[in-house]
């Protein structure tokens, strides 16, 4: 989506988009569930979980905490993720809404 034509869309639309675009690679959906399994902060055992490199791990976390569905915290030499949980809420109950809106009338 272009720098100039995101004003055209609601702030929800934008969210939405921005989440989807986040959840749109299967490393990123592992990491997410992996920090849900866990339901805590995690520093750097992700790398041993999934079958990426330290460099390729980082490049996802990255896009999960610019779209914060995620956040970090500096512990020593160390960054913790966990899930941003008011990202989180908001980003379900925007989808729940979306997803709510279907109606199955059979037209296709």
């Amino acid at each position: 989506m272009g720098v100039t034509k995101i004003e055209n869309f609601t702030k929800s639309q934008n969210h939405l988009a921005m989440v989807a675009k986040a959840l749109g690679h299967p490393a990123r959906i592992a990491i997410l569930e992996h920090l849900l399994k866990l339901n805590s902060c995690i520093c750097g055992d992700l790398v041993e979980v999934l079958p990426l490199s330290q460099a390729t791990v980082s490049q996802h976390l990255k896009a999960l905490k610019e779209a914060k569905l995620i956040k970090g915290n500096i512990e020593g030499t160390s960054v913790c993720y966990c899930i941003d949980a008011d990202t989180w809420k908001y980003s379900k109950q925007m989808l729940n809404q979306m997803f709510d809106k279907y109606h199955d009338n059979s037209c296709c």
